[in-house]
């Protein structure tokens, strides 16, 4: 039968406590204390100790306390009787003192089999202890169940080292479900640690007999995490230069919403970001998203086209823009005249009634146009005077006649500008260019018009945002996962290669497309169920960057940041967890860290860092934060939503073709010749300037012949 921890109390105790704060108890250690070593909680444990757990016992059971520093005092006056000087006068002796940090209540919770006792551990402390209380070193069992207690212990991440090597293990509901920042210096076991969670969470999955159907997607804008999970099946690798089982990479730019076009466009708020929203607007009216148009979807684009100008002109008639703006007016006449023009060929079944609005639209132009000659180039420059109603209700009135046969006005002028519909890239420059035209703004468009026809004629940024017929379910079955999660549970974007002028944006439309996805998923499903979804975010300050938020125009930085501060604050609701990886903590959006209740702390050595961190945890967590310079690699400390108690973490083991590819460089190997690097700068030339290996074989072969001649 086992023995009761009151049975050897005294054996136990340390010390008795002379101070006592809500955030800190203050304890004098007795003379017998053990200095070095405690020999009698079970097994020899090392004490006292920075950051151990320490028990005072209480009406519930025990209150737990974590050592935050411990000293020595010098004493003036004797403090122990019998320690004389010949048996005459009393000797001073040295004190030694600790201050403990209440972290929880270690309550009794039943016998075992065995008969021993039970424990368990929760956060708060709802009786404080008063001075002369006893304090004691908590036994092997307790000590683990300290660390061990806890609901929903599903995943195992590793071992405490201050507690018995027990295990640390996490609830997949509480880590995921409110945000969880990883952060520590290069080199510190981050990226490891990363791969790890999402690795463990499968396997102890697979350990219950179930096949997982998770969602792990994977930002790696350096390319780490390929090797990492390659021994999983179906693991979708999405890469810009798909070489062997990865996929290329394809963010199609009719994903953009205007947002995102006016960042990568630098587009101004005031002619530049309306004028981009008109043409997305009018360009995604009249797309059809199937393949081959039916006749009646050639119908509704003809009626679309129809109700938006017979709108615009009735609206133009109401605010007297025949005589205040007649010359733009006109121009805009004329643009129409065109596109219907255009547009008879492809319904022979209406010509008359589009030849009646092209003669309303000629009679008003030729009665309205005149021409001077400028001075400088000699050339008739065309103008428009004042149009009279009349002249523009015809062209109304022969609008609507063709409308009433198509089936009535659409006063929706079509989807709207963020609808992610498929237009091609040029058709949009070219819509831009002839709206600006019409407008009379050419000199304010050229600039946007340039950076969108540059990004379509740049080879890199082609191959990611160019059509090659990808559908938007195609791609969310692909990047999120199909039903079940039947094409695999891990998908890896590698954003290395992505062209610098386009990452943030790119980046930024990835998790806006997954967050909305699963935002309509929520909204569809009969239940209002969400479909949990994990997206990890690597190297985060660079994505996740603080800006100025009284700037008028936001850069592509500052909007892909505005999408993950959205992640974070609703991303829970949807079912979508977020989990950031950052080595400049003190660089992250004070928003994004703010929403993340779960922190796993790697080494961090840069005093604003550990500023920050301090910041972010309760003041009484401060003495275990110290520790955050000195921890060795694969150790952390973990806080947070998703731990019982602050612990340290010894993390899991991953063996070598099970990490990132994030290892220090040899350079002694490879000076010693330890590790063979040979060079081919040809290869890596002719790659850098994307010289294919056709191109390259054939030059040899014609080198070869050449020389064969001489």
């Amino acid at each position: 039968m086992s023995i009761s921890p009151f049975a050897y109390a005294d054996s136990l105790r340390i010390g008795t406590i002379d101070f006592v704060s809500p955030d800190e108890i203050k304890v004098l250690l007795d003379i017998e204390a053990p200095d070095s070593v405690a020999l009698n909680t079970g097994t020899p444990r090392a004490f006292p100790r920075i950051n151990s757990y320490i028990l005072i016992p209480s009406d519930e059971g025990y209150l737990v306390g974590q050592v935050e520093w411990i000293t020595i005092e010098r004493s003036q006056y004797p403090k122990r009787k019998g320690m004389q000087d010949f048996g005459l006068v009393d000797l001073p002796y040295p004190l030694r003192k600790m201050s403990l940090n209440p972290l929880g209540t270690l309550s009794f919770d039943g016998k075992n089999e065995k008969g021993d006792y039970l424990f368990k551990f929760r956060r708060g402390v709802e009786v404080f202890p008063s001075v002369g209380d006893s304090v004691i070193l908590p036994t092997q069992t307790q000590l683990r169940s300290i660390v061990e207690s806890g609901d929903n212990r599903r995943v195992k991440i590793g071992t405490s080292p201050l507690a018995d090597n027990a295990n640390v293990c996490i609830d997949p509901d509480r880590l995921f479900g409110r945000h969880l920042a990883i952060l520590g210096n290069t080199g510190s076991g981050k990226s490891c640690s990363v791969a790890g969670l999402i690795r463990w969470c499968l396997e102890a999955v697979e350990k219950e007999g179930d096949i997982a159907n998770a969602r792990f997607i994977v930002l790696d804008p350096n390319g780490e995490y390929s090797r990492a999970f390659k021994d999983f099946k179906n693991a979708r690798i999405f890469t810009v230069d798909s070489k062997g089982p990865s996929i290329q990479l394809k963010v199609p730019l009719w994903f953009w919403n205007s947002v995102e076009w006016s960042a990568f466009t630098q587009a101004s708020g005031k002619t530049q970001r309306p004028l981009l929203k008109r043409a997305l607007r009018e360009i995604k009216s009249g797309r059809i998203i199937s393949g081959t148009p039916t006749n009646e979807e050639r119908k509704l684009e003809l009626r679309r086209y129809l109700s938006f100008n017979l709108i615009s002109l009735q609206r133009d008639l109401r605010n007297g823009a025949l005589k205040s703006e007649e010359t733009k007016f006109g121009f805009r006449l004329k643009a129409i005249r065109e596109d219907i023009d255009n547009k008879i060929p492809s319904f022979s079944e209406y010509e008359s009634e589009m030849a009646n609005i092209k003669s309303q639209i000629d009679n008003a132009l030729n009665a309205t146009r005149k021409t001077f000659k400028d001075k400088q180039t000699q050339k008739d420059i065309e103008y428009y005077t004042a149009f009279t109603d009349l002249l523009v209700t015809s062209i109304i009135d022969s609008c609507t006649a063709l409308i009433g046969k198509l089936g009535g006005i659409i006063y929706q002028e079509g989807p709207e500008e963020d609808c992610p519909i498929a237009f091609d890239g040029i058709e949009f420059a070219d819509h831009i260019q002839q709206l600006s035209i019409q407008e009379n703004v050419t000199q304010y468009t050229d600039f946007l018009v340039m950076r969108i026809r540059t990004m379509l004629s740049d080879i890199k940024m082609k191959t990611i945002t160019g059509e090659s017929g990808e559908t938007l379910d195609g791609w969310l079955n692909g990047h999120i996962g199909s039903n079940n999660a039947e094409n695999g549970t891990v998908t890896i974007l590698d954003l290395s290669l992505v062209p610098a002028e386009i990452i943030h944006i790119i980046t930024a439309v990835i998790a806006r497309m997954i967050f909305e996805a699963l935002q309509r998923y929520r909204k569809l499903h009969v239940e209002h169920k969400t479909l949990p979804t994990v997206l990890v975010m690597e190297e985060a300050h660079t994505f996740v960057k603080r800006y100025k938020e009284d700037t008028e125009n936001q850069d592509a930085a500052s909007m892909c940041c505005q999408v993950f501060e959205k992640i974070a604050r609703e991303g829970r609701k949807f079912g979508l967890g977020l989990v950031l990886s950052s080595q400049r903590p003190s660089e992250l959006s004070p928003t994004v860290l703010s929403q993340c209740n779960t922190f796993l702390l790697h080494r961090i050595s840069n005093d604003r860092d550990q500023e920050l961190i301090h910041k972010l945890v309760p003041d009484n967590l401060s003495g275990l934060l110290r520790d955050l310079p000195s921890l060795p690699s694969q150790n952390a400390i973990l806080l947070g939503w998703a731990s019982e108690l602050p612990v340290l973490v010894r993390m899991n083991h991953l063996p070598k073709d099970q990490q990132p590819q994030s290892d220090d460089p040899d350079f002694w190997d490879v000076w010693t010749g330890g590790s063979e690097r040979s060079i081919d700068w040809k290869k890596i030339a002719d790659d850098w300037q994307q010289i294919s290996a056709d191109n390259t074989e054939k030059s040899d072969v014609k080198d070869r012949k050449d020389d064969t001649h001489e």
